[in-house]
């Protein structure tokens, strides 16, 4: 049981979790905290949180439960302005989707990462946000990831576990290092992916054609576009090192498509296009 829970940032993966857990009956209060009065008041009205503070001081205090649901390029001002009110037994963690960024701002704006620091990071998410996007199932059956260091405490890493079981979610650890590198591949790329293409072809003659003709298809393989762009910045920023490298192998693998087509070599394609609805097939069913 969470006696109370902060949330720095109540969008979608905050309030969501705010809604799971209140639901559940897993935590006794929730209390918002963000620059934005008009914001939290509204997580107010629709039950997502129990009160609210413009000051981080007095969001966390008394808190045992801290969460970190802000821009990656938020956090290291967030730990900072709760350094020195952040209770001592109270549990500290985050939703960021590039972790080495995290640890690096947590560690700067404490001196050392907090014993209590539990870096996390839910695979779950629409392409909307704010809180008025946030729905209690959005954990249903979604993995977590956290990525404890060698300084946190097992008794903080037990109960950030807890809480996202109790969200419904399967929460599994792995290294920070090991994290970036595959959340670069299966997330990072795909959304630069989807924002360079719906961008290229916007800035191309007719894209009000082009666009009004767009099938089912580009509609699913673009909707994540419709992200929050700040975010996803940032998270290109943070984790610039790995996904550099997964699309350097993503490019070499798309010059070699290139020349199937240039050279209308229909073998070279038709195994490409076999093995890539294997691959997609498995990881559907």
């Amino acid at each position: 049981m969470i006696r109370r829970l902060c949330i720095f940032g109540v969008g979608l993966i905050g309030g969501s979790l705010a809604l799971a857990l209140r639901r559940g009956g897993h935590c006794r209060e929730v209390v918002g905290c963000s620059r934005s009065e008009q914001h939290l008041a509204r997580a107010v009205e629709r039950g997502v949180i129990d009160s609210y503070s413009l000051d981080a001081v007095e969001a966390v205090r008394d808190a045992d439960m801290v969460l970190l649901a802000v821009p990656l390029g938020a956090m290291g001002p967030v730990c900072t302005s709760i350094r020195d009110a952040l209770p001592v037994d109270a549990v500290l963690t985050d939703v960021g989707s590039a972790k080495a960024s995290v640890v690096h701002a947590v560690s700067a704006a404490f001196g050392v990462a907090p014993s209590g620091f539990v870096p996390g990071h839910p695979i779950a998410g629409t392409e909307q946000s704010g809180v008025d996007a946030a729905f209690p199932e959005l954990f249903q059956d979604r993995r977590v990831i956290l990525t404890p260091l060698e300084t946190t405490r097992k008794d903080a890493l037990d109960k950030v576990r807890a809480m996202w079981q109790a969200a419904g979610a399967v929460v599994e650890e792995m290294s920070v290092t090991h994290h970036d590198e595959v959340l670069a591949a299966t997330s990072h790329l795909p959304h630069l992916l989807a924002f360079g293409l719906v961008d290229s072809l916007a800035r191309m003659g007719e894209s009000e054609e082009i666009f009004r003709y767009a099938a089912g298809g580009f509609r699913d393989f673009t909707r994540i576009a419709s992200s929050d762009p700040v975010m996803w910045r940032d998270i290109c920023l943070a984790n610039s090192e790995a996904i550099l490298e997964v699309m350097k192998h993503y490019r070499e693998d798309l010059d070699g498509i290139t020349e199937a087509v240039k050279h209308g070599d229909g073998d070279l394609l038709l195994e490409i296009f076999r093995r890539a609805k294997a691959a997609r097939d498995r990881f559907c069913h």
